[in-house]
């Protein structure tokens, strides 16, 4: 027969064989599971974890911030956020079945490599280096609203000059500068106070060029500071012609009043301007071996008469009708 429980009032201590019987009818009989009470998280085991994320985002947000800063994050930044005027820019013209093949280019595959740009003001951006893209995305963008992104590295040149050089530097290696334009942006840096001579602004915006190369880029500029805003297609005189022309400007300080007028009507392509500009140094050179210098007899006629029996008349009155008067009049001579 089961021995009986015996019950023990309540604040008093069960007997010894009383908790080994307990012990053993527990034992006996099934139990449910009873999962463990959760553990309580400390309070300052929270602080720390939260300190920890906090510091985790600050230290994130200092790397973009310092990557951003120094030019290794690109950035996609509104087309109408860029100043494309922030530099004087070296290139004057583009060739246009270039333009049109970066636009293709662009549309079929996007911007692949990043324009450079510096902070001129709170979502205001001074383009340095990229103009050619900048231009060509712009002009995609009047097609589609796609294209009113341009992906861009921030640079923060310590003085003006870097820029310059950055700007200088990317299109050299990229499509070469004529002479004129180089040494246009030469006297553009030296007249903004960029740097205090031609000598200064010629070393430093040209480093990697041979002492020879800057030499003639140093004569361009008397070229770039007598007649830029006269020439209709500067870009195209090349290094011979420039050259003759730098040391005529210099030799003859008439030479610039001669040549406006003869640019004056603007010529119908590079061609026909260098022509023009020839035919303006070829008294002065050919004096040398006895030609007459060119009279004037009407305005926009010149008549350029040498010893060997030549007469030549030119000049933009010399029309059909001018022509056909004098052939009259000389066949009425006869």
């Amino acid at each position: 027969m089961a021995k009986r429980r015996r019950l023990t009032p309540f604040g008093t201590m069960a007997e010894p064989e009383d908790m080994i019987e307990a012990s053993a009818v527990s034992s006996l009989a099934p139990m449910a599971p009873v999962a463990p009470a959760p553990l309580a998280r400390p309070p300052i085991a929270d602080m720390a974890g939260a300190a920890a994320a906090t510091a985790a985002m600050e230290e994130m947000a200092a790397s973009l911030r310092q990557a951003r800063e120094s030019g290794r994050l690109v950035l996609a930044l509104p087309l109408e956020q860029i100043e494309a005027g922030y530099l004087v820019r070296d290139r004057i013209a583009t060739d246009p079945e270039e333009m049109t093949a970066l636009v293709e280019s662009l549309r079929a595959r996007g911007q692949q490599t990043p324009i450079e740009v510096a902070l001129t003001g709170p979502d205001r951006y001074g383009l340095i280096s990229g103009w050619r893209r900048l231009t060509a995305l712009r002009q995609l963008a009047q097609e589609d609203a796609a294209f009113g992104t341009v992906l861009a590295l921030l640079r923060k040149p310590d003085q003006a000059s870097d820029a310059y050089i950055a700007m200088v530097e990317e299109n050299e290696i990229r499509v070469g500068l004529s002479f004129y334009e180089r040494a246009r942006i030469a006297a553009k840096a030296v007249e903004a106070g960029v740097y205090p001579d031609d000598r200064a602004a010629l070393r430093a915006l040209f480093a990697s060029a041979s002492r020879a190369k800057r030499s003639k880029i140093g004569s361009f500029l008397t070229v770039v500071r007598a007649l830029d805003g006269v020439l209709h297609f500067p870009e195209s005189i090349g290094e011979r012609l420039g050259l003759q022309l730098a040391q005529g400007l210099e030799a003859d300080p008439d030479l610039v009043s001669r040549l406006i007028p003869a640019l004056q009507d603007r010529p119908a392509d590079a061609s026909d301007e260098q022509a023009r500009i020839q035919q303006v140094l070829s008294p002065r050179r050919s004096s040398e071996t006895g030609t007459i210098p060119p009279l004037e007899p009407i305005s926009g006629l010149k008549v350029i008469r040498h010893p060997s029996g030549r007469l030549i008349l030119e000049g933009p009155r010399l029309d059909d009708g001018l022509a056909a008067r004098l052939i009259d009049w000389l066949k009425a001579q006869g």
